[in-house]
């Protein structure tokens, strides 16, 4: 798709994002009630999850009727439409850092080519808004990344040894004490670890700069969508193991030269951790 339809489809996804993320910010203020759990009982869905995501579907609609629309809290209702594209989207991701009114939350809206699955597909455009900070990232295919007006590039080489490396946990306690057995051989190697509990903020923190690497387990496409593309158009490598694309299964994201070092051995620490 050409970069001046790109432009035009960033616009729209940062318009129904700054909106949206406006919206779940009130929501925050007027005080938050969950709404049910998920797949555990820490995994929250709150009531602002699902009005914010039903404000974004409708903002589209208007927009692009002819698109197909993917978000976290009605996967059931997901529609195809008919013009090969499908906005993928997380109306707040952070959400327990949103219950509990940690300023580490976002809405993240991305604009696809192909099915909704980040094996084939090809994201063109994406927004994450953290409003609460103020800081809207943004970046289209092959058009740059960018934290307002201000162009972001991930940090240059790094030695692992001197990597500020971010994570996310599972839901799932037994898979969480397998992912610590990882961090307690990972955390000797590398500068420190980081965790703040928003995929998409930690992916655009790479492209800022702001982390070295990040990786995770457990993503779903509505998590690392639109962040997953800031993080590529800032210079990152966005990667699962063996070269395969980023999945529900592992995660990646980092300068080139420090992916190639960790992948191996995070791949190592999975494995001998149970979780490959």
């Amino acid at each position: 798709m050409a970069a001046d339809a790109n432009g035009s489809l960033l616009e729209i996804a940062r318009s129904v994002a700054t909106d949206a993320a406006a919206l779940a910010a009130r929501r925050r203020a007027e005080g938050v009630e969950v709404a049910a759990s998920k797949s555990s009982a820490e995994d929250i869905v709150t009531f602002a999850d699902r009005e914010v995501e039903a404000f974004i579907r409708r903002s589209l609609l208007a927009a692009r009727p002819d698109d197909g629309f993917f978000g976290e809290e009605s996967t059931d209702s997901a529609t195809r439409g008919t013009s090969g594209l499908t906005w993928v989207v997380d109306p707040i991701d952070g959400t327990v850092n949103y219950l509990y009114g940690i300023p580490a939350y976002n809405v993240s809206i991305a604009v696809v080519e192909g099915e909704p699955d980040p094996s084939t597909w090809r994201a063109l455009a994406g927004c994450v808004v953290n409003p609460v900070v103020g800081e809207v990232f943004t970046a289209t295919d092959a058009g740059g990344a960018f934290l307002g007006r201000v162009p972001l590039r991930v940090n240059g080489p790094t030695e692992l040894s001197q990597a500020l490396v971010a994570t996310g946990f599972a839901y799932s306690a037994e898979v969480r004490a397998q992912q610590g057995l990882v961090l307690a051989e990972l955390l000797p190697q590398v500068r420190d670890i980081r965790r703040i509990g928003a995929a998409a903020l930690d992916l655009c923190y790479v492209a800022a700069g702001r982390w070295d690497a990040y990786f995770e387990r457990g993503l779903k496409p509505w998590d690392h969508a639109a962040g997953a593309l800031v993080a590529r158009e800032a210079g990152a490598v966005v990667t699962g193991f063996d070269g395969a694309p980023a999945s529900v299964e592992f995660t990646l994201a980092a300068e080139p030269g420090l992916a190639a070092r960790l992948e191996p051995l995070l791949a190592t620490l999975f494995a001998a951790a149970g979780l490959r």
